[in-house]
């Protein structure tokens, strides 16, 4: 089986983390510290704040800029359902604006049309380690005078016009095994506020300003030293990590490329793509159905995932509370997507087996 995704666990990690354990200091100490300014640094934000998983930063961001009860949250539905999810726990309601047709990133004409007197933010999705065109959103939120958390879970290192996701404005990380980067479980927020920073730090740590002094409501969403550990020797790994995805990308591309009814990864002019998933579209035109080419890729050993294949907007959950949205661009994507192994695990040879699995299928 070629799988669709690996952590890359080399000794560098495991050193680290046996350094954790030995030292005795397993939970929020300098570790935690240290990679909050790495990634700080990497980034290009004044601040990271280090939490326990990509939700958690999700929940704890919208908690920290005071998002809750009556306030509304434009996101996209064609995400994994924790960024949605996290607006409800916040106590805040979702609304849908629909994607763009070729790069799934929501579409800014759809997020003018949802914005009412009670929206108060938009979470773009870096879906797929593609940047949204951050400028459009920018002049939206400035001309509505609303507030962006940028869900960066699944772009760690990609830049919109040279400059990196997550630093336009609050950024939400996912270092979950199968993101360009891991702690095991993990999650980072970064922001150029110090205030949005002093608010995280306390609600991640119970609200307390200082030990045992609970000045506002908060939780337990810190980082432990043993993921911070991985994460530091992960981190220094990311730019090669990243550069190796970009160039398995580019080389299936090249394979497929002229497959009728297969519309491959398109790069926006100013993105810079780091190809957490390699997503391709079996459209209308193709001799067989993207549920039909899945069958036959797991039946040839080679790994495959569909994300997503139902949008937020008509899981169960979110149909009984109420929504019923027509997103006909997300809806449509949401039956034709599939993503295929690209990661730096992946050698040439397995590479070119996929492309010949697939001309044998498609041509």
């Amino acid at each position: 089986m070629i799988p669709i995704a690996k952590p890359a666990i080399g000794r560098e990690e495991i050193d680290a983390v046996v350094s954790a354990l030995k030292s005795g200091v397993l939970a929020q100490g300098g570790r935690a510290e240290e990679f909050e300014l790495a990634f700080a640094q990497f980034i290009g934000a004044k601040y990271a704040v280090a939490v326990s998983s990509g939700t958690a930063a999700l929940h704890l961001a919208l908690l920290s800029h005071a998002i809750g009860a009556g306030d509304e949250v434009i996101t996209t539905p064609f995400t994994f359902v924790a960024t949605a999810n996290s607006i409800l726990l916040a106590g805040a309601r979702p609304v849908f604006a629909d994607i763009e047709d070729h790069y799934f990133s929501i579409a800014p004409d759809s997020i003018r049309r949802k914005i009412s007197s009670r929206t108060k933010a938009i979470i773009p999705v870096h879906l797929y380690g593609h940047p949204v065109d951050m400028k459009a959103i920018i002049d939206l939120a400035q001309e509505h005078g609303l507030v962006i958390i940028e869900d960066a879970c699944q772009a760690h290192g990609a830049t919109f016009n040279n400059q990196k996701v997550g630093s336009f404005s609050t950024g939400c990380f996912s270092f979950y095994p199968t993101k360009n980067m891991t702690t095991g479980e993990g999650g980072m927020i970064t922001t150029n506020s110090e205030d949005i920073t002093q608010r995280a730090r306390m609600i991640r740590n119970h609200g307390f300003s200082q030990r045992y002094s609970c000045e506002i409501l908060g939780s337990n969403m810190r980082m432990n030293e043993l993921s911070a550990a991985l994460g530091l020797a992960q981190l220094l790994k990311l730019p090669a990590s990243n550069q190796k995805r970009q160039d398995n990308a580019a080389y299936l591309s090249q394979k497929l490329s002229g497959i009728r009814g297969i519309e491959l990864p398109k790069v926006k002019q100013g993105c810079q793509h780091v190809f957490h998933q390699y997503t391709i579209r079996v459209t209308e035109e193709s001799k067989i159905s993207r549920d039909e080419l899945s069958r036959i890729l797991k039946e040839k050993g080679i790994g495959y995932g569909i994300y997503y294949p139902i949008p937020i907007h008509k899981q169960p959950f979110y149909r009984k509370l109420g929504y019923d949205d027509v997103l006909p661009v997300a809806e449509k994507i949401a039956q034709q997507v599939i993503s295929l192994p690209i990661h730096p695990g992946v050698t040439r040879q397995e590479l070119g087996i996929i492309a010949k699995v697939m001309k044998e299928v498609l041509q």
